[in-house]
């Protein structure tokens, strides 16, 4: 059953690395990816009207172009049919509630998508940065799942959009050292959560940008010998950047005015993340064999269009080469830390990815941070 699946996962031929990564059938896999979104959906547009948004700067942002839709838990109405505004108590109760929901329904689909079981699952990563819970979500998950008491886990929290890279390199790092076993990430955004409206530029740049969503991964490194690998990704490296002059240029912190958590973006963020990706790309190849125009498959953070189209100008990168990361934006908005799992999920139903082709994924965040991973699919 999903034993035998993850006991397949076996040497394949050598890849183009350096010595320290020729034995690439000891390397983890992605054996599969889901994701979850709440039921409903709401245009840029309908956004607007319904919160009966006037202003012609606040709209523009919203009517940009780079988003169309996006799926959000927005809250009850109030007088005048407009929704009303939430306490932050009533902000964590949701992020806690409803990130559970996205959370368990993402990490079933996986399963079910790999052929594994809730009883397969060895290790626990759960990826937020859209509320602060103790115990954390793989604690709450643990527990809806009924997964064993004796799962490891880890709640990355805090990290913002980059980490879900930061999950994964914990992720392949247990499953390399418990071979044949399974382990999973979830990232898990409850980005209405973190809104704060009123009316500001500053707040709505960010309201027009985020998406709820979660999205998983699961991951075994070789347990056997004797079957056919299946299709599915080696994980071969990682690589991070953090950019510390520009610590302040990403941040969710206490906002006194409306004495709740809320986003700052600052409007240099894209062509500061773009300016240091070339840097991150040439580390990451460092020592292999690998040149950029040797990468088929780029899986780039739906970060907004502006951050999307620096990155893509300062890599020599095609509009084909992002479109997954162009059309996740697109249809879900920036969806945090799970982001690339979106655009990931795509190119892999897409159905191009051929034997032996290398891909990075890449996220940008607060920090100001990029992870990069290379992959040999």
């Amino acid at each position: 059953m999903s034993q035998a699946l993850l006991s397949s996962v076996v040497d394949r031929s050598k890849t183009l690395l350096p010595s320290d990564h020729k034995q690439s059938g000891t390397k983890p896999r992605i054996l599969g990816a889901a994701i979850a979104v709440p039921e409903n959906s709401y245009t840029q547009l309908e956004l607007l009207e319904r919160f009966r948004i006037t202003d012609e700067r606040v709209r523009s942002v919203f009517l940009s172009g780079s988003i169309e839709r996006r799926y959000l838990l927005l809250p009850p109405d109030g007088p005048g049919g407009i929704p009303r505004i939430e306490a932050q108590g009533e902000l964590l109760a949701k992020h806690r509630a409803h990130g559970v929901r996205l959370a368990v329904e993402a990490v079933r689909t996986t399963l079910e998508q790999v052929g594994a079981d809730l009883v397969d699952v060895g290790y626990l990563c759960c990826v937020t940065s859209t509320g602060f819970l103790t115990p954390g979500f793989s604690a709450f998950l643990i527990k809806e799942l009924g997964l064993r008491h004796h799962t490891g886990r880890l709640d990355v929290v805090g990290m913002g959009c980059n980490a879900g890279l930061n999950g994964l390199t914990a992720v392949t790092g247990w499953a390399t050292a418990h071979p044949g076993k399974l382990a999973v990430m979830v990232c898990v955004e409850v980005c209405s959560a973190a809104y704060v409206f009123d009316g500001t530029m500053r707040s709505s740049v960010v309201n027009s940008l985020f998406g709820d969503g979660a999205a998983a991964l699961a991951v075994a490194a070789p347990g056997g010998a004797g079957a056919e690998a299946p299709a599915a990704p080696e994980v071969l490296k990682f690589a991070s950047c953090i950019i510390p002059d520009a610590i302040e240029a990403m941040r969710y912190d206490w906002d006194e005015d409306h004495g709740r958590f809320s986003f700052f973006l600052d409007r240099d963020i894209p062509y500061v993340v773009g300016a240091h990706a070339e840097t991150v790309v040439n580390r990451l190849l460092d020592g292999t064999s690998l040149r950029r125009a040797d990468i088929t498959h780029w899986v780039v953070h739906s970060g907004g269009k502006k951050v999307i189209d620096s990155v893509r100008v300062n890599l020599g990168l095609s509009p084909y080469d992002v479109r997954h990361t162009t059309g996740v934006l697109r249809d879900y908005g920036n969806v945090s830390s799970g982001s690339f799992i979106f655009s990931y999920q795509r190119l892999i139903e897409e159905g191009v990815v051929a034997p032996g082709d290398h891909g990075i994924l890449m996220t940008m965040g607060p920090g100001s941070t990029i992870e990069t991973a290379l992959v040999r699919f």
